[in-house]
This record gives structure tokens, C-alpha cells and sequence, in this order.
């Protein structure tokens, strides 16, 4: 059998920051040329950063990521390098550049563009359409494709199985939601096994404002079987051999194999070594995350980049006492550590003393700042300066969210004063139905739970404890009933019912797309299917004026659901008093 050493570069690249990811393709480049290393792989466009979005409009872009491919270009030797970045001929390609001994050798342009969910690749590009190629690489048949490429059965992988291909090269930029994964290990793994061919599978890795790339790299043998991953989550560099059976073998033996394509050409970019290697380097094998690993190792890595590719030092969460904030100020810690975190409590009148007393202890168990400003003489302040605005005419909801934006208020004064990024604390669940508060709880700069249904808060929190060995999140903030507190004996539960019964009827409307009448049918209650759907669909204004959060779920506001604000269109008839709040 053939043998290739491989080197998969799982890197975290910044949309724009040409100088910053060149310099860890080449730090990648450099330590896998120290290994002997035949074929270095890296990202779906790292020397931009994805998405880069519109700024592809500006030629200065462009240029400037030429100039990168040219600088990784001329810095190769024996080890060939794939390397995603921007071709420009003429119209703007989603290319992977083949690299080796100071040149190009070769330039894959993307062919399959996805436009759907929260990808818009064909607002910025133009598919490729050239003959398929090969490229010998240390003496082996390689194609090279990018992304979406893979996911059609009777695409290039396919293709280039039956022209005679060894190994596959697969770039890709692929953004997480829960159970990604493993619907990419069931495709590539089919993807292998029907080209009868080796696929090696580099995906980026880091947080992109909304999106977060989860790694997760994966090599598969010719029997589909994987052989190679990589960690999600996390920047990381295997250098391992592969061994690749002869492709004449799948024509004699694979049913599979009989085909009449003929073989394709390929390209020369570097020799075969000239003697056999002395050492074999395994390959590694990651163990698998659970859905509460996964989500919350998303949230934290989307935390970390969003605060240090905007250039924040440090961070602000209003505290309550509650589980939202709670798990907040958790991923923020652990994103960039205590010292760099701040806890503001904001109590009024309503605060029970037992929030007040879980928010400090949090703050405690964490190691972070916290200050308390009470709110009541603000509150009573402005009470009194609308009153005769009002007359007799105040409702309780007004009262509520004047509480909520008196908060806002000051964690925006502090972020002013101080610099430091507020991280708002509004879970999925209640920005779904509209229950947060414009300018209030929904102030701030990144949403880190937005995507995060209420009832996987708290397998997240537990999950968080449980690998601490003791309740960083007090036990008392798991068990009690959620209330957001803002008048005497108030629970979540009396405006938006359960949320064992409210978010699975969310994941169906939101991210499932499902009818008012497939919701029924999959036993859900009609008055309560009626409702949430009512209150989902009139909460759009509030949500596109949310701060953004990251992407966990299957669809999210925002990119992957995006919805006009003006808008008569209603799946179930008008619900009388079905507005939870005016603002």
C-alpha cells in the first residue's frame, strides 16, 4: 500500500486579518515540513476568514488576499500545502490553491454553493466549472474539493473515485449546530466507501459573530471507516501517516469500481520520498462530546473570539440570581477568565433575598468582581416623573419593564465608563415569544444564550458542575422555579406556561418549520400550539433589534430565519391578549 504523511492544520482564522492567518498557515506549514510531512491541508478560505461577506464588494480585499496566497506560496518546500482563499478571474471564486516548492500549482474552484440556512455563497460567488484534476502528491492521485462539493453523491468526490483517485481532499468552513457531526461522519463515511477512495476532511475552527466552526476534522479509509479526528472546539495540529490501497484495486475488486470514466491526469507537484520512513505517526482519534459538551464548548469558544477579535478586555453581566445569568457569567469565565469578568447586581424591590444571595455566592464560586446599585430610587424617580404622563392609565407591564430598562441603563452607563462588553442574558426560549424587554434585559453587545432553549440550560449547568466537582452554579439556582421577578409572586411559568411544554413546541415552529397542524397532530396542546405560534410571529421586531448571540441550534434567528417585520401573514386565526409585553 501507498503511504502519505498528513498533516490536518485546524486553525482559527479572523474574517480580515490577513497578516494574523498567514502567520498561522505558516506556523502550520513550518511544523509539518519539520515532520516530513507530504501534504499540509488548511481551511475553506482561511487567508480571508468565513464568511467575509461583503466585504468582497472592495477590491482592496481581493488584492490583499492574493498577496497572502502568494506569501504561503512562496514559503513552501517538499511539503505541498491546500489552502483556501479567494481566486479572482475575471468574477470571484471560492478556491483551494495547490501549493508546493515556492508556486501554484494548481487552483480548485468551488462548484456546489450553498444558499440556504445561513450560507449566501451565491451572492458572492460564481461556481466553478472546469475539468476535474488530479495532483500527485508524495507519488499519490489526490483530488481536492471544497466544502458543499462533498455533500452531493454524484459530485467531484465521486467523479474523482472513479478517475483514479487515492486520497481526497476535502476543505471546509462548516459552521456547528447540534448534531452536525455526526451527519457529516455518516456522509463522508458513505462519500469514501462509494469512491472507494481515502477522504481527508479539514474544517475551520473559532467564532464568526453569529457562527461558530467546530473543528471536529476527520480522515475516513476507502472502506469509510474513520481512521483520524480531530477535536471540536479547538485549534489543533495532527501529523500522522495514512496508508491508501492501490486504486487499480478498486477496478478488480470494488462492484463499485466498474466504471467507464476514464483516468484523470495529474498534475506533478511533489516526489514520492526516496526511501521508506523509519517511524509510523498514528493517527489520533478524539472522543465524542455529548449535546451539553458540544453547546456549551460552542458557546464558550464564540464568547472568547467575539471579545478578542473585537479588541473587549473585559466583560459585564447583570446578575439576577437566575439560571440564565448564571450560565453567562460560566461561559464568560471560562472563556477569558475571572479577572476579566464583572458582575453588576441590580436588585429592586421584588429581588428576593434568595437571588440576591445565589447571585453573590455565584460570584464567589467563580472569583469575579461583583457591585450592587440599587435600583429602587430610580425606579421610584421615574414612577413619579411620568405619572402625570400616565394618569390613572399605568399598566403592570409598564411598571415591569421600566425596571428592566432602568438595568439597561446602567450596565450601559458602566460599559461606557469602562469599556467593558455587557453579554445580555436572554435565552432562545424567551426571545422566541418576546419575553425580554427592549432596552432593558436585551441590552448589550453579544447575546451568548440567544440560541439556547431554556430546558438545555440546565443539563448545561449541570454538565458545568459536574465537571468542576462541586456546584459552581448553586444548586439553588437549578431548583427553583424561573421568575423574572418584577412584581410580587411572579413565575415565568404564569405567562408562558411550562417549558417542558413550551420548547418542544418551539422546536417545531422555529426550527423545524413545522404547521399549526403538524403541531397538533404531534400531540401538543391547540390552545398552547395557537399562542406560541401568535407570540413567535409578533416578537420579530424585538428580535432584529437582539445584539447577536452564536448559532447552536439546528435554525437560529437571524441568519438562518430570516423574517419580514411587516407582515399580515398569520398561520392561526388573531388570539385575543396574546401580547406578553409592548416593548
Amino acid at each position: 500500500m501507498a503511504r502519505v504523511r498528513i498533516a490536518l492544520c485546524q486553525i482559527d482564522a479572523t474574517v480580515g486579518d490577513f497578516d494574523g492567518n498567514v502567520s498561522r498557515v505558516l506556523q502550520a506549514l513550518a511544523e509539518a515540513e519539520t515532520q516530513g510531512a507530504d501534504l499540509a491541508v488548511f481551511p475553506e478560505l482561511v487567508l480571508t476568514g468565513y464568511p467575509p461577506e461583503d466585504l468582497l464588494v472592495k477590491p482592496a480585499f481581493v488584492e490583499g488576499n492574493l498577496r497572502a496566497l502568494a506569501q504561503v506560496a512562496a514559503a513552501t518546500r517538499s511539503t505541498a500545502a491546500i489552502v483556501g482563499f479567494v481566486a479572482a478571474d475575471g468574477d470571484l471564486s471560492n478556491a483551494a490553491g495547490v501549493l508546493a516548492g515556492g508556486k501554484v500549482h494548481g487552483i480548485w474552484h468551488k462548484q456546489l454553493l450553498p444558499n440556504y440556512g445561513v450560507f449566501d455563497e451565491q451572492r458572492w460567488f460564481r461556481p466553478g466549472s472546469g475539468p476535474d484534476q488530479l495532483y500527485l502528491i508524495g507519488g499519490v492521485r489526490t483530488g481536492v474539493a471544497v466544502c458543499e462539493d462533498a455533500w452531493s453523491p454524484s459530485g467531484p468526490v465521486s467523479r474523482f473515485g472513479a478517475g483514479g483517485a487515492e486520497l481526497i481532499v476535502v476543505i471546509n468552513a462548516s459552521p456547528y449546530r447540534t448534531g452536525a457531526l455526526e451527519e457529516r461522519r455518516r456522509m463522508l463515511a458513505t462519500r469514501a466507501a462509494d469512491a472507494s477512495t481515502a477522504v481527508a476532511y479539514l474544517n475551520l475552527v473559532g467564532g464568526q459573530d453569529e457562527l461558530v466552526f467546530d473543528g471536529g476534522s476527520m480522515v475516513f479509509d476507502h472502506d469509510g471507516t474513520l481512521v483520524a479526528s480531530l477535536p471540536q472546539f479547538r485549534e489543533d495540529l495532527a501529523i500522522f501517516d495514512l496508508e491508501l490501497r492501490p486504486a487499480y484495486r478498486k477496478r478488480l475488486l470494488d462492484p463499485r469500481g466498474h466504471s467507464s470514466a476514464e483516468p484523470l491526469d495529474a498534475v506533478h507537484v511533489t516526489e514520492a520520498p526516496s526511501s521508506p520512513r523509519d517511524e509510523w505517526l498514528e493517527a489520533p482519534l478524539s472522543p465524542a462530546l455529548t449535546r451539553a459538551e458540544e453547546v456549551y464548548e460552542a458557546l464558550v469558544l464564540a464568547t472568547r473570539d467575539y471579545v478578542e477579535k473585537n479588541g473587549f478586555e473585559e466583560v459585564l453581566i447583570s446578575l439576577s440570581g437566575g439560571i440564565d445569568s448564571s450560565l453567562v457569567t460560566m461561559v464568560a469565565v471560562d472563556a477569558i477568565g475571572p479577572d476579566r469578568v464583572h458582575g453588576v447586581l441590580l436588585p429592586s424591590r421584588y429581588s428576593s433575598d434568595g437571588s440576591v444571595e445565589d447571585a453573590r455566592q455565584l460570584a464567589e464560586n467563580l472569583g469575579i468582581a461583583i457591585e450592587t446599585i440599587e435600583i429602587e430610587r430610580a425606579h421610584q424617580a421615574l414612577l413619579e416623573l411620568l405619572a402625570p404622563a400616565f394618569g390613572e392609565s399605568r399598566t403592570s407591564i409598564t411598571e415591569e419593564n421600566l425596571q428592566a430598562r432602568i438595568r439597561g441603563v446602567i450596565v450601559m452607563a458602566l460599559s461606557n465608563e469602562y469599556g467593558w462588553l455587557v453579554l445580555t442574558t436572554g435565552n432562545k426560549s424567551e426571545m422566541s415569544v418576546g419575553y425580554a424587554t427592549l432596552y432593558g434585559d436585551m441590552a448589550g453587545g453579544f447575546a451568548v444564550i440567544k440560541d439556547v432553549p431554556k430546558t438545555l440550560e440546565y443539563d448545561i449547568c449541570r454538565h458545568r458542575n459536574r465537571v468542576a466537582g462541586r456546584d459552581l452554579i448553586p444548586e439553588s439556582v437549578l431548583s427553583k422555579l424561573p421568575s423574572a421577578e418584577l412584581r410580587p409572586g411572579q413565575f415565568d411559568a404564569d405567562s408562558l406556561g411550562s417549558y417542558d411544554e413550551l420548547d418542544p413546541i418551539l422546536h417545531g415552529y422555529v426550527e423545524l418549520d413545522w404547521t399549526v397542524a403538524e403541531l397538533i397532530e404531534a400531540g401538543h396542546d391547540p390552545q398552547a400550539v395557537q399562542r406560541v405560534v401568535e407570540l413567535v410571529d409578533r416578537a420579530e421586531y424585538k428580535r432584529r433589534q437582539a445584539a447577536p448571540g452564536p448559532r447552536v441550534t439546528s435554525r437560529a434567528f437571524g441568519k438562518d430565519r430570516r423574517m419580514p417585520i411587516t407582515n399580515r401573514f398569520r398561520p392561526v386565526p388573531e388570539l385575543p391578549g396574546s401580547t406578553l409585553e409592548g416593548g
